[in-house]
């Protein structure tokens, strides 16, 4: 029989390419420890993502990679989920009880920016993290209807909100503060008071990661987001509509110049399928998001066709990933969130709540 060593195993396990986040499972960190007992192999794998439905794929396919070392008995591989909190813009700490914010962005309105984010954060919760939403759409709040939510929220002091649950989910709206009829008539400044407010005042309770969904546009609520709220990445929403992609291209900008790091785009109503005759369409045009992606050099997280259940299941208050979980729709919401998960865990660790703070005083 050969030793192996462990370096050979590791020289194997470089050759592994995780496909939610493009990276090997070295370079990715994910390897944690190996172990060579005789002519058993035990690796353990540590995911900086939630992984639920990717778990027991990954467990198989590393093993089987790695039983082309020779002379081994037995491969054994244990894989686990660790999720941090990642580094935020400059001067900026992240909240208590959040680990992570992902901002969900769009240049323009009804590309399904709204749908987008209500269905990544089920399946971000799907895949096990624990998930908020915050609705910061103050004019147009539509998170309630999707989430099929209403009424006040609960106060237990007369100064902070309880999030509304739904779906294991944690939320909170200006949509549950006013009538559904009542226009927001405010100026800027009253909007951006009430997304802190909404974001701070809210019992938060020990989040993976809060997704906000943003109003379209670059705007009074983007700009107080990106310079005053902790985000640690945003995803780009658009259609593969040469009007759309000007504007999501804008979006895409604003983050980079407040250096908040774009995860990746998603690319809605790409597609339309017959619901009779099985035709394909591309009705707003095609390959206009993965040309984007490609030229601004940002990961293209997926596509998505324009399919009359994910209307009819959001209006419902049921979304695709809760409504028809092993649809075809709900598994790529799914691997979306996987991946944007995963990109977010390559960046860089927070470690403000690693140092202690230190204090001058005349002694």
């Amino acid at each position: 029989m050969m030793n192996i060593e462990k370096a050979d195993v590791e020289d194997l396990l470089r050759t592994f390419i995780d496909p939610n986040n493009g990276n090997d499972l070295v370079s990715a960190k994910a390897v944690k420890s190996i172990t060579i007992a005789g002519a058993v192999l035990s690796v353990k794998l540590e995911l900086g993502y939630p992984a639920k439905s990717y778990i027991d794929e990954l467990k198989a396919a590393v093993e089987e990679h790695l039983k082309s070392l020779p002379g081994l008995d037995a491969v054994n591989v244990e894989v686990n989920v660790k999720i941090v909190s990642h580094a935020v813009q400059q001067a900026l700490k992240p909240l208590p009880n959040v680990k992570n914010i992902i901002a969900v962005a769009s240049g323009k309105g009804g590309v399904g920016k709204s749908t987008t984010a209500v269905n990544l954060a089920l399946a971000l919760a799907a895949e096990g993290a624990n998930v908020g939403i915050l609705d910061a759409d103050i004019y147009g709040p539509s998170i309630p209807m999707m989430l099929g939510l209403s009424g006040y929220p609960e106060s237990k002091d007369n100064k902070t909100m309880m999030p509304k649950i739904a779906f294991g989910i944690q939320t909170i709206s200006i949509g549950y503060l006013i009538e559904a009829d009542q226009p927001m008539i405010w100026r800027g400044p009253m909007v951006t008071t009430a997304l802190q407010q909404l974001l701070k005042d809210t019992n938060w309770d020990n989040l993976d990661y809060l997704v906000i969904d943003l109003p379209p546009g670059t705007g009074d609520i983007q700009l107080t987001l990106s310079q005053q709220i902790p985000v640690s990445g945003a995803i780009i929403v658009t259609t593969p509509q040469d009007i759309a992609l000007i504007d999501a291209q804008r979006g895409l900008g604003m983050f980079e110049k407040v250096n908040v790091p774009v995860l990746g785009l998603v690319e809605n109503m790409s597609l339309h399928i017959c619901s009779n005759c099985g035709h394909e369409e591309a009705i707003f045009g095609e390959g206009g998001g993965l040309a984007m992606a490609d030229r601004n050099r940002i990961e293209f997280l997926g596509s998505l066709p324009l399919d009359i259940n994910i209307r009819k299941f959001a209006d419902g208050g049921t979304p695709t990933v809760i409504a028809d979980p092993e649809g075809r729709s709900a598994q790529i919401y799914k691997q979306i969130a996987r991946k944007t998960a995963a990109r977010l865990a390559l960046k860089a660790k927070d470690f403000t709540t690693k140092f202690p703070n230190i204090v001058v005083q005349n002694t």
